[in-house]
């Protein structure tokens, strides 16, 4: 009797030892996979927040701080193009302008500030652009709001924006030119771009705004290719002035546009 008692006693604890060790290796084997899981998703967001590179320079009509002696006015020379605006054209040409030495009390750093002598849109380190009237279109609305599309025909091409995002209020504003306009606080903003019967890609994207929204400040044929290409306005906060260029002869995988550069100016506190 005592035999058999024991021998249950001793089965038991096995079995109590077996379930155990089954039940730590589940335990490490879901560990193991969080931890993949967590890899996985830390390479995701590397790729996401991956700094642009520009493929050349670029400067719009600002105010520039000097920071260790470095200013972006300084790269500025004869061999750059302007994109500059005459009556309702647009034309390319060798850059006209002056440069002005300040210094802003705001952020207590000496300035650099480009004063053009035309209404320049842009200033393009890019000496391949040939110089002349350009063909463009009229801008008439300059913001694709969520839900928004705005379509038209270049070079008998159909082109079509479309936006996406939420929206988180409206308000009445005044602008510039005194008129009265809807101003919508947007997050999570996308915006597609449709050419021909081509499948629609995503053009830009932006997660929120501080005051501000995109705005397309040209379509036009900066690269002389027959295509349209984008400068976009593209403020993340009120004390920003940021612009973004896609050209169509820098396009890859059969996007229309490719973005080949960016500048963003901060003139906060």
């Amino acid at each position: 009797m005592r035999k058999i008692i024991f021998s249950l006693f001793l089965a038991s604890i096995l079995f109590s030892c077996k379930d155990t060790a089954e039940k730590k290796l589940v335990k490490s084997s879901g560990t193991a996979k969080d931890t993949v899981s967590k890899t996985v998703a830390e390479k995701e967001n590397n790729i996401e927040e991956e700094e642009f590179k520009n493929e050349f320079n670029i400067l719009i009509p600002q105010n520039y701080r000097t920071f260790n002696n470095q200013n972006p006015v300084k790269a500025l020379n004869e061999k750059w193009v302007e994109l500059y605006k005459e009556n309702e054209d647009y034309f390319l040409g060798k850059p006209n302008y002056k440069i002005e030495k300040g210094y802003s009390e705001c952020s207590g750093d000496s300035v650099l500030s480009i004063i053009p002598e035309k209404k320049v849109v842009l200033l393009m380190d890019y000496p391949q652009l040939k110089t002349g009237k350009i063909k463009s279109l009229k801008i008439d609305i300059d913001k694709i709001w969520p839900k928004e599309k705005l379509s038209f025909v270049f070079n008998n091409v159909n082109y079509t924006l479309r936006g996406e995002g939420k929206v988180l209020s409206e308000e009445k504003i005044n602008t510039d030119d005194d008129k009265i306009e809807i101003f919508k606080k947007v997050e999570d903003y996308k915006l597609y771009l449709t050419v021909g019967n081509n499948p629609e890609k995503l053009l830009l994207t932006e997660n929120s705004f501080n005051d501000t929204f995109v705005e397309m400040l040209f379509a036009g044929d900066i690269d002389g290719d027959g295509k349209l290409d984008f400068i976009f306005g593209a403020n993340r906060d009120y004390e920003e002035d940021r612009a973004l260029l896609f050209l169509s002869s820098k396009a890859e995988n059969g996007e229309a546009v490719k973005k080949v550069s960016e500048i963003a100016v901060q003139f906060d506190c």
